[in-house]
């Protein structure tokens, strides 16, 4: 095959992949790692990249397209006062210790580890958002003390090794602590970058060598599938940031929940049946 029969229809994919999830960025609060995550990890296999790495790269990869991604959705969420900063003081620290920890850990465990890591979880918030439980909370507030250090530090970790900006996690956490899930997407798209910074630079750190990255790798980032999805998802966030606010609390969280569960079985599929 010539370069536009490999190449074209991977940036193609890429793009549009870049422009959803910007959107879902924008609506749930989330960076777009979990929809960037299983389609990298699809095309990179389209090309030939090692089973052993696929993973590893498209978590890396995700993570630094959130950067920008998460500046772009946080910015449309401040406009509109949805960011709560002192619970961006209260769990900031943490998640952003627990993000440069999973990152390490990360470099450590094999594809299929991760894979499983990415479904558990999706599937398990899917669940908690599409059941009729806003009424059901752990706490009144968010917790202070050692709680409210390790659940954010938890959240941090496993959103590194999932490739995602912690939406997922972090949405469920303080909706759970009786934080209006408007304000919970707007804070939580802020926590994005907090987990991403760290999380980017560890996986560059620690792939640094690997005899089977693709080209154009700096570790374990992929230069040039980050540098076609970035603009696409940091333009596209504050059009899902719209959206999110001119929906209901309970359409909000059905959609959301919807969409992890699919993300959940696409990636349990890949794990089964690779």
């Amino acid at each position: 095959m010539n370069f536009s029969e490999i190449y074209l229809p991977l940036i193609l994919l890429m793009l549009a992949t870049g422009l959803i999830g910007g959107v879902l960025a924008g609506l749930m609060g989330i960076g777009g790692g979990i929809v960037i995550v299983p389609v990298l990890d699809f095309a990179l296999g389209f090309i030939g990249v090692d089973a052993d790495v696929r993973m590893h790269v498209a978590v890396a990869t995700s993570l630094a397209t959130i950067i920008p991604t998460s500046l772009s959705s946080s910015r449309a969420h401040y406009r509109r006062g949805a960011v709560d900063f002192s619970l961006v003081r209260q769990w900031g620290p943490a998640i952003f210790a627990g993000a440069a920890l999973g990152s390490w850990i990360a470099a450590r465990v094999d594809s299929s580890a991760l894979a499983a890591i990415f479904a558990g979880v999706a599937l398990l918030v899917a669940i908690k958002m599409i059941l009729p439980l806003e009424k059901i909370q752990l706490a009144d507030r968010v917790p202070g003390g050692a709680s409210g250090v390790i659940c954010p530090g938890i959240i941090g970790v496993i959103s590194t090794m999932m490739g995602i900006g912690g939406g997922a996690l972090n949405v469920t956490a303080l909706t759970i602590f009786n934080v209006p899930i408007h304000r919970a997407v707007g804070t939580s798209a802020f926590f994005g970058l907090l987990i991403a910074v760290p999380g980017t630079i560890g996986f560059m750190i620690t792939g640094i060598g690997h005899p089977l990255l693709p080209p154009g790798s700096v570790g374990f980032v992929n230069v040039i599938g980050f540098a076609i999805l970035s603009p696409a998802t940091f333009v596209a966030a504050p059009f899902g940031a719209r959206i999110a606010h001119a929906l209901s609390q309970r359409q909000l969280s059905m959609i959301f929940g919807g969409f992890l569960l699919i993300v959940a079985v696409r990636m349990l599929y890949r794990i089964f049946m690779p």
